[in-house]
């Protein structure tokens, strides 16, 4: 049987990048989103009106999932560099075109 050891290089950067998003941009449990604690340290509003209406942490989540999906694609020979690429790519859809459709409120 074959096997490919991949080795650890600068493409193993978008696994790292994609796990970042998705810490920054997903609730755990009871917990708060850590991308909004980081957000209200730096001083950004996590919440277009106050805790209600746009969460912003979502879009500021693409700051890790497009330069993930990028270097995975570039350096595809590194471990954990395909698997960044794809869950990146999954995330970055899902974002664009989803999060528009269930923020509209319908009266």
């Amino acid at each position: 049987m074959n096997q490919i050891n991949k080795k650890i290089g600068l493409g193993s950067l978008s696994l790292l990048l994609c796990i970042m998003g998705i810490i920054f941009s997903f609730n755990f449990g009871d917990r708060v989103c850590y991308g909004d604690v980081i957000l209200k340290y730096i001083g950004l509003n996590p919440w277009s009106n106050g805790d209600t209406g746009t969460h912003y942490t979502v879009f500021y989540s693409l700051i890790f999932f497009i330069p993930s999906f990028i270097i995975g694609y570039k350096l595809k020979n590194n471990f954990g560099a395909k698997i960044g690429k794809m869950i990146s790519l999954i995330m970055i859809i899902l974002i664009l075109l989803f999060f528009p459709i269930l923020s509209i409120n319908i009266n």
